[in-house]
């Protein structure tokens, strides 16, 4: 092996030139030079073979993981939000566990690129990429939740085009995702070498100065705009005149249902005949005898209680960004350090720091608020992804506990076709297509699904 290291970047012509100067004779024949050369060809396949195994790249099992197991507790909010109100989306300000989905699956996709992006080859090429696996998942969202996919049990599908639904999860996350791998692929200095956590942060300050940037533009717009007073209009049966609802505001600065800015936007911009039409704020007091849960109208129910709103709006979801940002800032952790300890350090000091201070800001009057994504929902739920994610990784990756994970591990493998079978509720829709007698008469009525 000691020859071998001493001529592997020699070429065959060089070989004699490698060997010891007293193993060669002026009178050999070409048959001995050409064995020595084969006998260093054996061992250069040899020991490639052997080394093979070594240089391949290992999976992140903990990140697996993590989507793993937030795609499950999307599937049991989406399944048992309705029977568990605490498990539900909460009606305005606060926080329940289901407020927690969107941003953990943000946060994992902003992790998984600093990993794909470690090593670039060519930025021009990787963007195209990245744009074009943006456009396929926006597409894909469009489909699945624009309104052509109706609900379980309508037995129609279809969406008239005067009245689809532009946004959505998967258009939010097209979003993220674009922005943050093109922030990975232009906006690091690739000069820089990293050794220490203030290394790191100048390596990739243009990116952390877009999340501030992206942060004070959200918090401008949100308490800044101006909101007019706005009115909708919702028909009651399909013949009658619909019926028009104004709804009073002329305020700045309002986070309430009805005057926000976020609403304003998607109002203007994306028209709210297109907005979702069934709204999270429909389940407050205000709006539900049933409250938490949806209910009949109150007596004395303001205007806006039956007004779209879409909880994936434009606003928000460009806020929505900086979540994915910050998993970024978790990847690099992983691409720049090996070592476990300095890991876990430099990944709970900004987790730290992110919930403690997002509770002071909701404990100051900026709450905590899924639907408008406010900085200070952002600030606890990147937190609490990173809490999450460390404790993974110190059970998986560390410790080597994956025997207990293995079916969150298969379910992060394939996290986008559960969420389209399960959630889209793709896989019941296409068990209705098998009844007998009668459409109504299917294989999900007989279990009781959806009646």
């Amino acid at each position: 092996m000691a020859s071998y290291e001493a001529i592997k970047n020699f070429d065959d012509d060089d070989v004699e030139m490698a060997l010891p100067h007293n193993q060669i004779s002026e009178s050999r024949s070409a048959t001995v030079n050409r064995e020595a050369i084969n006998n260093i060809e054996e061992q250069r396949s040899s020991s490639s073979r052997h080394q093979q195994p070594q240089n391949k790249p290992q999976r992140l099992v903990s990140l697996d993981v993590f989507r793993g197991l937030t795609v499950a507790l999307m599937i049991l909010v989406d399944d048992a939000g309705g029977l568990l109100p605490a498990l539900n989306h909460s009606p305005w300000n606060g926080l329940t566990l289901a407020d927690y989905v969107m941003p953990f699956f943000l946060f994992i996709v902003g992790l998984s690129l600093a990993l794909t992006y470690k090593k670039l080859s060519c930025k021009v090429v990787a963007s195209k990429k990245a744009s074009l696996r943006a456009l396929k998942l926006l597409a894909l969202g469009l489909f699945l939740q624009g309104g052509y996919i109706h609900r379980v049990n309508d037995l129609t599908y279809g969406v008239d085009m005067k009245q689809i639904r532009w946004m959505g999860i998967l258009q939010r996350i097209a979003i993220a995702y674009l922005l943050a791998a093109l922030c990975e692929i232009w906006l690091k200095r690739d000069d820089e070498s990293v050794n220490s956590g203030p290394s790191l942060l100048r390596k990739y300050r243009y990116q952390w100065a877009v999340a501030l940037i992206i942060s004070f533009l959200y918090i401008c717009f949100l308490y800044g705009l101006y909101v007019p007073d706005w009115e909708y209009q919702i028909s009651t049966e399909p013949s009658s005149v619909p019926k028009t609802f104004s709804v009073k505001c002329g305020v700045r600065g309002d986070t309430g249902p009805a005057c926000n800015a976020v609403g304003m936007i998607d109002r203007t911009i994306l028209g709210i005949q297109h907005l979702y039409r069934r709204p999270i704020y429909a389940r407050m007091p205000e709006c539900s005898i049933n409250s938490p849960d949806y209910g009949p109208l109150p007596p004395d129910a303001p205007a806006w209680c039956q007004a779209p709103f879409d909880p994936e709006g434009i606003l928000s979801s460009v806020m929505a960004i900086v979540t994915c940002l910050i998993g970024l800032h978790y990847g690099h952790i992983i691409v720049h350090f090996k070592d476990h300890r300095v890991r876990i350090i430099y990944w709970m000091i900004p987790t730290s720091c992110l919930v403690v201070f997002g509770l002071v800001l909701d404990l100051f009057g900026m709450h905590i608020n899924k639907v408008l994504y406010s900085f200070s929902y952002m600030c606890v739920t990147a937190g609490a992804a990173g809490i999450l994610f460390v404790g993974i990784y110190v059970m998986v990756d560390v410790w080597g506990y994956r025997r207990m994970t293995i079916v969150m591990e298969w379910m992060g493998m394939h996290a986008l076709m559960i969420y389209i079978l399960a959630a889209c509720n793709v896989f019941p829709i296409f068990l209705q297509g098998f009844y007998w007698g009668s459409p109504h008469n299917n294989i999900l009525k007989l279990i009781g699904v959806g009646t």
